[in-house]
């Protein structure tokens, strides 16, 4: 079969084929350079094939596959066409496909092939089995929020980008302390001179924030995190704010060097003395599957290595 495009009109009719199953069209994403993740991705293939689904793989995808034999298209398009993509890699593949289907309300499902794996439940062992009870409506769906970060030169956006786990900003590859000032809803919290400054949602509370000493937040929490990276003082500590507020940070006008603003762990904008950067709740939330029986403290203690309840 030749590697096609598909218009949205052709993806819908193709599903009504089909009625009964929750699902119809699936994605398929995956971590470039894994031969693990391609190992993966070809056993979806054959199994959705085999169980009469409509597979579209997603085009920079399909470059690691090159005899998969199913239709391609962009990561944006597979939103648009798709009832729920299978994201394989680690949580920075669901990360990155996740600020795109946000924007369509897409379904995402993430098979773990990385390391930890906070957000990709299902394991290689049982890709078959989960993914088949998933396909066959045993699921269950979660909101999560990401951030929306928009630099300001002079009163003029300069630089943006979106972020499911964290927005940071830091000195770049400078050892040097930066000055900015924060403010909240308007009004002034603190000035500051540290290694930077974690703007981590409850998702990203595993993440990077972690290491710089936030709390672990649950992902139904309507929060977000402020967490400083080596402060000057040993006064400041993490600050956990409502996720509706505006955070304005103002970067000082004496800094010796142009610290980075990234979403993501990805550089999305180089800011200068008195840019502003505006942090607020993205609103289009990602959705996320999870197979029957998710717990998140299950997870903590798997990942982070956690005993078991005493007698066990």
């Amino acid at each position: 079969m030749s590697n096609t495009l598909l218009s949205p009109s052709d993806a819908v009719s193709s599903s009504r084929d089909r009625p009964g199953r929750p699902f119809k069209t699936i994605g398929l994403i995956g971590r470039l350079g894994s031969d693990k993740v391609i190992d993966s991705l070809q056993r979806l293939v054959t199994y959705l094939v085999a169980n009469d689904y409509h597979v579209l793989m997603e085009d920079r995808t399909a470059t690691a596959l090159p005899q998969h034999g199913q239709p391609e298209t962009s990561r944006r398009m597979l939103g648009e066409l798709c009832d729920l993509v299978i994201v394989v890699g680690g949580d920075g593949s669901l990360l990155g496909a996740a600020r795109t289907l946000c924007r369509s309300g897409t379904l995402i499902l993430g098979v773990n092939r990385g390391r930890l794996g906070f957000l990709t439940d299902i394991s290689p062992d049982e890709l078959e089995t989960r993914v088949g009870e998933v396909l066959a409506g045993e699921f269950e769906v979660e909101q999560r929020f990401l951030l929306d970060a928009v630099l300001y030169r002079n009163g003029v956006a300069v630089g943006n980008g979106d972020a499911l786990n964290e927005v940071v900003v830091h000195p770049g590859k400078a050892v040097r302390m930066i000055e900015f000032e924060l403010f909240i809803d308007g009004q002034f919290v603190y000035s500051q001179r540290s290694d930077g400054l974690i703007i981590a949602t409850p998702t990203g509370s595993t993440a990077y924030a972690l290491s710089g000493g936030g709390p672990i937040m649950h992902p139904k929490l309507d929060v977000v995190t402020l967490v400083p990276m080596f402060p000057h003082t040993l006064s400041s500590r993490p600050i956990v704010i409502d996720a509706e507020s505006e955070i304005r940070i103002h970067i000082g006008e004496t800094n010796q060097s142009y610290p980075h603003i990234s979403c993501d762990g990805q550089t999305r904008a180089v800011a200068k003395p008195n840019d502003v950067l505006v942090i607020t709740r993205k609103p289009e939330p990602v959705q996320l599957v999870h197979p029957i029986g998710h717990n998140f403290y299950e997870v903590l203690r798997s990942k982070l290595g956690w005993s078991n309840r005493l007698g066990d």
